[in-house]
């Protein structure tokens, strides 16, 4: 009966331990804060060197358009669900910055305890969420609409599923752009889609969709490049372009 009763503890012994041991061996991940890559506090800027690809003759011809662009944190307020948030202002002037900042736009960074929100265009968008961590994955543009550069003008098929774009934390290291080295970078890859890339069929849709932001430790975002732009060809000669793209590095902050 003892030996019964020895072989029984032994087995419950066992089992208890095949169940708690992934428990026992588990270490709970701690994610640096939001804030490590997106400090706001009234007055910081991040300047930034800005290449605008836009399409011109009838949007049959590709240009580059070169800016400079600022984004200072002007101040705290309340948005429009009622949570602590910050106005951003943005000035514009030439790419070799001879000319003084003009007013360009604004828009509102909503951080929280688990995520940065943007509202930029009416779009809002969840930029970084927790935990902070290479493979971890969000849907950032879930509170998009259908279709939602089409009131803007842009009837495309680059935003059909946006809403559905995984964003996802990839290369944490140094990155390189433009001969300037960035360290401490977290990666955010959000879209990378090339269909009929350069265009090698001229009679089938072309599409390019490329989405990826940068932040520095301590500084921001460094860069981002936000693509979205189609080729439509036309059954009646004239093939032309329906998009946009913007690449912007950062040249200088506080």
């Amino acid at each position: 009966m003892k030996h019964f009763s020895l072989i029984r503890l032994l087995i419950i012994s066992s089992l208890a331990c095949n169940l708690f041991a992934c428990t026992s061996k588990h270490e709970d991940f701690l994610s640096e804060p939001l804030s490590s890559y997106l400090p706001l506090k009234k007055g910081k800027f991040i300047s930034y060197r800005v290449d605008s690809l836009v399409f011109v003759d009838f949007q049959r011809i590709p240009e580059i358009h070169r800016y400079q662009f600022k984004h200072v944190v002007d101040d705290s307020l309340t948005d429009n669900l009622g949570r602590p948030a910050w106005r951003i202002y943005t000035y514009v002037r030439d790419s070799a910055g001879t000319q003084d900042w003009a007013p360009s736009s604004t828009y509102y960074i909503t951080p929280s305890n688990d995520q940065v929100e943007v509202v930029e265009n009416n779009l809002r968008t969840i930029k970084l969420h927790l935990p902070i961590k290479e493979g971890f994955s969000w849907y950032g543009n879930r509170y998009y609409p259908t279709d939602a550069y089409e009131p803007y003008g842009f009837t495309f098929s680059n935003d059909n599923n946006i809403k559905n774009w995984e964003f996802t934390y990839d290369n944490y290291g140094s990155f390189s752009y433009q001969g300037k080295t960035y360290n401490d970078v977290y990666t955010v890859e959000e879209a990378d889609i090339a269909d009929n890339i350069p265009i090698t069929a001229p009679n089938v849709f072309g599409t390019r969709t490329r989405s990826v932001d940068r932040y520095q430790k301590g500084i921001g975002l460094v860069f981002r490049d936000y693509t979205l732009w189609e080729y439509q060809p036309n059954p009646n000669g004239n093939p032309f372009y329906v998009g946009w793209g913007m690449t912007m590095w950062m040249i200088d902050h506080n």
